[in-house]
């Protein structure tokens, strides 16, 4: 990928990301609805659990699951490499 490359795709997910930050409208929050009973918030060791260890936590299950469970005959090795 060269840098022409690369400047146009950081181009366009810094644009991306301007967009939905100026199209969303926190005022909106502020505002509470009839019936509206918020909990209590997370502290940051359960926010950093929830939204950090979890996943991470859930690709190395479903990884070692799948290399557990592989049926395949057939591995890829690298050849030599010729000079």
């Amino acid at each position: 990928m060269d840098k022409k490359n690369a400047l146009r795709a950081g181009a366009l997910a810094a644009g991306t990301t301007l967009m939905m930050l100026l199209m969303s409208s926190p005022a909106l929050a502020l505002t509470r609805d009839d019936g509206d009973d918020p909990g209590t918030g997370l502290s940051v060791i359960e926010t950093l659990g929830l939204y950090v260890v979890a996943p991470i936590a859930l690709f190395v299950i479903i990884a070692g699951l799948v290399l557990a469970f592989d049926k395949s005959k057939y591995r890829v090795t690298k050849g030599k490499a010729k000079a």
